[in-house]
């Protein structure tokens, strides 16, 4: 049906707010509309419903969960009906439209004094709706701009004005996007300094442009405004010395205010391995729980990974300091090496696992998917597309225009992930790119004659898109799975069972036959036997009450042998292994508080480890047990950092004193940068051409012969201005995994593929 949707323009006609936040389709005579948050298509109801969707009204259909809270917000009050009493208001009023009555669509604030005068109604009177205090929280924070009362005044403001000073408690955070009518020019021309001041220090030290992004940066403007004019800035020694020495102490604070959360939730011990242009081999040691990640230290692995004895004792350290009985497992890549310092840590620590990363493991298939014949040319084919339009300014424009904004590349979690990522956003912008090809726009383009642009014709080919919607099909499940894995919103270890689960058995679905879908089964299963014989994801899924209550008998007795592995090696008193196999029935029949339909309702609405926490008291001993499991990653990738720190520089330097020193800073910058995760975060660019996504984006977007610049084809200050959504979508991948899960043939490792030698060795070499 996407092949018959024709976009329509937005019309002045439509004044309704939440037009402004979907697309607009018209099929036959009827408009439909699309949310641009998450992407969810309106057949009827009108705008109303639209923004009854934004809004979060509950008991009107579905909810967005992806809609940026600013946003959300505002609707909610346009629904309420307080912005438009605000509107009529002002009409019978002498007195400048309030400010509060428009929305803020660029979500960038500023503070003004209630006392304001001269022609301008202050935000503090009783006709301005003052937004939700919480809109200034995270990056909508870091944009907060503050002014003297004066600084209104016709530009009279002095110039060294006090930022934090007094009357503080006063200020009212107001949009900005909505009063630049009302401020005067000198105030921009003013902040267009400081902007200007900002971009040559930062350009002269070769900062990355996402360095405005850090959550500290607004922090140190306002700190530097506040001291006034002439304030010193520290030297190469303060921050060498002093400066440098607090923020340890801080980060060390934080660190042992975690440790307490450890001990009740238990914790994972991550390696990262990373490895720099110059073969220099680093490994990273951080330890998650579901509070946060921290980083605890760094070390040259050129000699370690050399030795899998000196690897275990490295490890044995980390254990150690962490606190055997905190740790629940030492997840890392999968390697030779890695394996046989993980079966002499299991021997030494009987309470512990050692456990290969999950996301490694699924990236792998979709890499080996990715190689696949078909497969590989479809990608192929798309990425001509993608390099032609993002090497073309004016075509790039165009492409903006008919996806309103919107990009055709989707980064990911690694290069593989990125290459079905990407297809699945250019399926789903199918519409907009033919409604683009077939414009009077670009059949006027210069380029649609060149034989470079040639590539475009892809869009109109029905056997390209057919491929495309084939390959999506076979690998969306699989990119759900590496979604959860590496989720910071949620602990994985009670979902990715169940997600494998579901992406093989829609492969099956979509393929039925057997001679079909048994070739990528064979891929799924080659990289999962590695974590089949692990018990804690299995022992994940059967702990999960969203999941559990919704297998058959015969998955349950499969399950349990996890779950019993799980109690021997995890809990080490024998008396309360036994009051725990008591308490299994109680779970396993929703006996008791299980059985009340709070508990019931809960398990859908509830993180596992929380709805043990809250219905578990009458069996605490495996409440306790349960949520120690539920509250672990399954991935050493906690997530897909950008401007990795170079650690490698502390072992580069010959002196001792100096590269303690550095190995302090690289302490508090990682630790800094692990702050910022999360949705909406700022930690990276949303820009698909920054240099920060090369590594995975670069057969997407390199040039090549057929780009190279001419006739400003390659002009970037030719690129129209567009908005781009700051705040990351959140998407909660685990809401359909669905019920169901009756098929015990998909976990079955199959004779004839172990025949073909499509399995690896690891967990044999583990577990024996």
């Amino acid at each position: 049906m996407d092949a018959e949707l024709e976009p329509v323009a937005l019309t002045p006609q439509k004044q309704d707010n939440a037009w402004k936040h979907c697309e607009i389709y018209k099929y036959g005579d009827r408009l439909q509309m699309r949310c641009l948050y998450c992407r969810k298509m309106f057949k009827g109801g009108g705008i109303t419903r639209v923004k009854e969707h934004l809004a979060g009204k509950k008991g009107q259909g579905t909810i967005c969960d992806q809609v940026p809270e600013d946003v959300r917000l505002f609707l909610q009050q346009c629904i309420d009906g307080t912005v438009r009493r605000q509107r009529k208001r002002h009409k019978s009023s002498s007195e400048p439209l309030s400010v509060a009555s428009l929305p803020p669509i660029e979500g960038d604030m500023m503070v003004v004094q209630p006392d304001v005068n001269d022609g301008f109604k202050s935000p503090g009177s009783s006709d301005v709706v003052v937004q939700n205090e919480s809109l200034l929280s995270g990056r909508t924070k870091q944009r907060t701009y503050r002014s003297k009362k004066n600084a209104f005044e016709n530009g009279s403001a002095s110039n060294n004005v006090d930022l934090i000073g007094r009357d503080m408690d006063n200020l009212i955070p107001v949009a900005i996007s909505s009063v630049k009518n009302i401020v005067h020019p000198s105030f921009r021309d003013r902040e267009n300094t400081i902007h200007m001041a900002i971009g040559r220090f930062l350009f002269g030290i070769g900062a990355d442009f996402d360095a405005v992004n850090s959550v500290n940066f607004q922090p140190m403007i306002d700190a530097i405004a506040s001291g006034g004019f002439g304030v010193s800035a520290p030297t190469h020694d303060d921050l060498r010395g002093w400066i440098l020495k607090n923020c340890v102490e801080e980060m060390a604070k934080e660190i042992d205010e975690c440790k307490a959360m450890w001990k009740r939730t238990g914790c994972s011990i991550l390696v990262e391995e990373l490895n720099s242009d110059k073969g220099f081999k680093v490994l990273n040691f951080l330890v998650y729980c579901p509070e946060k990640v921290v980083f605890l230290k760094s070390v040259d692995a050129s000699e370690v990974l050399s030795s899998a004895d000196k690897l275990f004792e490295l490890l044995s350290e980390l254990v150690e300091e962490v606190g055997s009985t905190n740790v629940v497992q030492v997840i890392t890549k999968c390697d030779d090496y890695y394996v046989d310092a993980g079966k002499r840590l299991m021997l030494v620590y009987p309470s512990l696992y050692w456990v290969p990363c999950a996301a490694h493991c699924i990236d792998q298939m979709l890499e080996e998917f990715g190689k696949l014949g078909w497969i590989s040319e479809t990608i192929e084919q798309a990425q001509a597309i993608t390099r032609f339009v993002y090497n073309h300014s004016g075509v790039l424009n165009l492409m903006w225009k008919f996806t309103s904004g919107n990009d055709i590349l989707l980064p990911a979690f690694s290069s593989s992930a990125t290459n079905f990522a990407t297809l699945g956003r250019i399926a789903e912008l199918k519409s907009n790119l033919q409604a683009m090809v077939t414009s009077a726009e670009w059949n006027e383009c210069s380029y649609s004659e060149e034989p470079s642009g040639l590539v475009m014709n892809a869009l109109t080919d029905e056997a390209f898109w057919k491929a495309v919607a084939l390959v999506n099909h076979l690998t969306s499940p699989l990119l759900r799975a590496l979604r959860i894995v590496c989720s910071e919103k949620r602990p994985a270890m009670g979902y990715v069972y169940a997600a494998l689960y579901r992406a093989k058995d829609a492969i099956k679905t979509h393929l039925v036959n057997r001679e079909d879908y048994i070739i990528y089964w064979k891929i799924i299963d080659r990289w999962w036997e590695q974590q089949q014989h692990i018990p804690l994801l299995a022992a994940g899924f059967f702990l999960n009450p969203k999941l559990f209550y919704n297998t058959n008998e015969e998955m349950r007795s499969e399950l349990i042998l996890s779950v019993l592995d799980c109690i021997e090696r995890l809990v080490p008193d024998d008396k309360i292994q036994d009051k725990i196999i008591k308490e299994l029935t109680s779970y396993k029949t929703a006996g008791g508080v299980f059985g009340r339909n709070l508990a019931i309702r809960a398990r859908d609405t509830m993180l596992p480890a929380e709805w043990w926490s809250t219905y578990g008291e009458s069996c605490l001993n495996l409440s306790r047990f349960a949520i120690r499991i539920l509250s672990q990653t399954c991935s050493s990738s906690v997530s897909c950092r950008r401007n990795q720190i170079p650690v490698e520089h502390i072992y580069q330097s010959k002196n001792s004193i100096e590269q303690k020193r550095l190995s302090d800073l690289v302490f508090v910058q990682y630790n800094m940068r692990l702050r910022q995760l999360g949705p909406g975060s700022g930690d990276d660019t949303l820009d698909p051409l920054s240099h920060n996504r090369i590594d995975v984006l670069k057969e997407w977007v390199s040039g090549d012969q057929a780009c190279v610049e001419g006739n400003g084809s390659a002009d970037w200050k030719s690129l129209e201005s567009i908005h781009r959504n700051q705040v990351a979508p959140i998407i909660d991948d685990t809401e359909d995994l669905g019920s169901g899960f009756d098929d015990i043939e998909i976990f079955k490792v199959e004779k004839e593929v172990r025949d073909e030698g499509y399995y690896t060795n690891t967990s044999e070499k583990l577990f024996t």
